[in-house]
């Protein structure tokens, strides 16, 4: 048996690499827990395969070009008049041709597809929370259970989780990787992401935006479990005597601090995420301000 070509063990060497840089890669969108990350890991390798049918043939051909015209070559041919082939031009223009239309397609379709703003397909109720972004920590809102927590939260496996996002701090990037892509939060806006957790597990979140001083431990953990879990969860948080509203907001919970532990509120007032948003819009605003306007303009 011949000695392996230099195309062969450059294939080796690659594949032996990337599986040692894989093994040990379990968590983020290498270890998708929902339809999302699931849906993403697939163009991600999708992707990487469509990159490597050009990235091999250019590596194999650097180092093929340059064993084959080496100094000491002695059956390469000589030619400088050589300048033209329509050949290699229709290959090389080709090729990346048909790429760029490949990626095109699969742009237009899985941007439409993996809209934020687009709603799971399910028959299950959805769960709301409302996230606002603070120095240094994330604060979860559940409207429908009128209960709130801080750098941590839980979710029911297998029913949609439908995120409002803003922020009550500098610009930020709520990322919880094993269950959907990165949304911004934004002072005055409401951004979306809509998520499904498949399997029981706790999967960490973090802000994918640089905010400053504390940015490094602004983290937090999203625990999916099941139903009864969830409930028996939401019973547990309502028992805080802990109570949310603008005042405990802006007084306490929104100022800066670093390394926040877990904490609970048992009472969440109403419309406190809206009238966070309204805030940073309105000058003065204080809160049900809007809705009292909004009254009033459908009396008229």
């Amino acid at each position: 048996m011949g000695k392996p070509g230099l195309g062969r063990v450059f294939l080796l060497f690659t594949g032996l690499v990337s599986v040692l840089l894989l093994s040990g890669c379990k968590s983020g969108i290498l270890s998708p827990q929902g339809p999302i990350t699931g849906y993403e890991l697939k163009l991600l390798i999708f992707s990487i395969l469509l990159m490597l049918v050009v990235v091999i043939p250019v590596l194999f051909l650097t180092f093929w070009f340059a064993w084959r015209y080496r100094a000491s070559a002695t059956k390469s041919k000589y030619r400088p008049e050589w300048a033209h082939s329509t050949t290699l031009e229709i290959v090389w223009w080709s090729i990346p041709g048909i790429i760029i239309v490949i990626l095109a397609v699969v742009t237009w379709v899985t941007s439409h597809q993996l809209d934020p703003y687009k709603p799971l397909d399910s028959d299950k109720k959805p769960v709301t929370v409302e996230v606002i972004a603070l120095d240094w920590k994330w604060l979860f809102i559940y409207p429908e259970y009128k209960i709130a927590s801080v750098n941590y939260f839980v979710i029911p496996t297998h029913r949609p989780i439908n995120f409002k996002i803003t922020s009550a701090a500098p610009m930020n990037s709520f990322f919880v990787p094993q269950l959907g892509g990165q949304i911004y939060a934004m002072t005055g806006m409401t951004t979306q992401l809509h998520v499904l957790a498949d399997n029981p597990g706790k999967y960490r979140g973090f802000s994918a935006n640089y905010t400053g001083t504390g940015f490094a431990q602004m983290q937090f953990y999203a625990k999916a479990t099941s139903e009864k879990d969830f409930k028996a969860w939401v019973e547990k948080v309502k028992q805080s005597n802990k109570v949310l509203n603008w005042k405990t907001f802006w007084d306490g919970l929104a100022k800066p601090s670093i390394n926040n532990p877990v904490s609970y509120y048992g009472q969440v007032e109403d419309k406190l995420f809206d009238d966070v948003v309204m805030s940073y819009m309105m000058p003065n605003y204080k809160p049900g301000q809007m809705m009292h306007m909004m009254h009033r303009t459908h009396q008229a």
